[in-house]
């Protein structure tokens, strides 16, 4: 299945019985293989699938892709293949603004969803005058030390951060620069999660979320900041869960 997107669209523990799939969204400067623990966690229940967005890894020598705009064009189109059964979203930070994008498509395309997880991401309408992707290489690394979303050990190798900063220079613009059209709305249920503590959103930004919907908004809060997630991995899966288990069984009635 799905043998032409197997660039964009990552299987890392394949489950086809299960009634639900998951599509994870990375991060700015992220990768698909972010979410191979939640992958391995919640397979074979709920079929796990993570983007792999052009510019990292293998796919490195390959152009970024400028705008959340057109890398939700090229995604929503890629994971159409992948609808052969209900889909959740699940994006973290730059991925959930990319998710709902990529969600408004596939829902004009006829493709409801069961839900989409926005999680550490203000709502699309809350905008912030942000530069960062303009920044100094130095000024630019000490953003990415203070999220605590790069390994340190990457963020010491000289040579491993020249491969890796136009990736993630190259994804902050396109999340700085997105500028959503207004009055659009997802017609699923939306779970937002966020750091109590992240400096890139707070939490009447979170709850905002409730204006991109047709649907009912939860709004999580955890202890931690904008990588709270990797402190709470056993909460998350399990909103997840039980987040799929209730929809699901409407969804099939």
């Amino acid at each position: 299945m799905a043998t032409n997107s197997e660039k964009w669209i990552r299987s890392y523990h394949p489950a086809p019985a299960a009634p639900t799939r998951l599509v994870c969204f990375p991060h700015a400067g992220g990768s698909a293989t972010f979410y191979h623990p939640v992958s391995r966690a919640l397979s074979p229940e709920i079929d796990v699938v993570a983007v792999q967005y052009p510019g990292r890894q293998d796919r490195r020598t390959e152009p970024l892709v400028d705008t959340i705009e057109e890398l939700a064009d090229l995604v929503a189109e890629e994971l159409k293949p992948w609808a052969d059964r209900p889909l959740t979203f699940f994006g973290h930070s730059m991925g959930a603004s990319l998710a709902y994008e990529v969600a408004l498509r596939l829902e004009a395309g006829g493709t409801p969803l069961l839900g989409l997880f926005a999680s550490g991401r203000r709502a699309p309408s809350r905008w912030r005058d942000e530069q960062v992707h303009q920044a100094g290489d130095e000024e630019f690394l000490a953003e990415l030390r203070n999220l605590s979303g790069t390994d340190p050990a990457v963020l010491g190798d000289e040579e491993l951060l020249r491969m890796i900063l136009p990736a993630v220079r190259g994804d902050y613009r396109a999340a700085e620069i997105y500028r959503p059209e207004p009055g659009r709305r997802v017609s699923c249920p939306v779970v937002v999660m966020f750091g109590k503590d992240d400096p890139k959103v707070t939490e009447d930004e979170a709850r905002s979320w409730a204006e991109h919907t047709t649907e009912d908004t939860t709004v999580r809060s955890f202890d931690g900041g904008h990588f709270y997630l990797n402190s709470h991995v056993p909460q998350v899966l399990q909103e997840i869960r039980r987040f799929v288990a209730e929809r699901g069984a409407v969804a099939s009635k």
